[in-house]
């Protein structure tokens, strides 16, 4: 492998109580992330990020899908999303540029059976940094109960000259989700503006 990968890390939450009550079944969160150097460090600004792009971000994506998928099965994930968060001496379009391909996403929308665009964040940050993965529900966009956010920390990362990609995945929506879906919204509001309009 030839992605300048220093290390991999695997983040576990399993959440089963929230608000007080017990969740019906627990909820499982998976965060993979691969710690790597920054392939445009040093270089001052470069113009065209794409051959870095094409070389990495598919070989990566399958080695960090691979390692999600030993933890919890593609039958099982309801909700995912991806993050990437670059050093201090990067930019934020280094981060993106590593998330934001079809190169990227497609490897792991289609092993877990995911018709979305995969929720995103992207930043730069220093070593030790709370990072936010923020999920939805990998076909239904409008699933309220399917958005989610993943924490989580690598104390030495990243470097000033590295990039933390991470994808990550749940086996359900929150423990006590209540809020209307998207489209109920959207209904009931369209219904309403109907009756005003019809009074007038």
């Amino acid at each position: 492998m030839t992605l300048g990968i220093r290390k991999f890390t695997t983040f576990l939450e399993e959440t089963l109580v929230e608000g007080g009550r017990a969740a019906s079944r627990p909820v499982n969160i998976v965060v993979v992330s691969a710690v790597i150097q920054n392939p445009w460090a040093g270089r001052g600004f470069v113009e065209d990020l794409r051959p870095e792009i094409i070389r990495i971000a598919g070989e990566l994506s399958h080695e960090m899908t691979g390692r999600l998928l030993r933890q919890i099965g593609p039958e099982q994930i309801e909700a995912c999303g991806k993050a990437a968060a670059v050093g201090i001496n990067g930019e934020i379009e280094h981060a993106s540029a590593m998330i934001h391909t079809l190169r990227f996403g497609n490897p792991f929308r289609e092993a877990i059976g995911g018709t979305n665009y995969l929720e995103f964040a992207n930043t730069r940050n220093a070593p030790g940094a709370l990072l936010c993965l923020p999920m939805m529900h990998k076909n239904e966009n409008g699933k309220r109960s399917h958005f989610l956010t993943a924490n989580f920390q690598i104390a030495d990362a990243p470097g000033p000259d590295e990039i933390i990609v991470a994808i990550g995945a749940s086996d359900s929506g929150r423990a006590h989700a209540r809020i209307a879906d998207r489209f109920q919204d959207i209904a009931e509001m369209e219904a309403k503006k109907a009756v005003t309009f019809s009074g007038i």
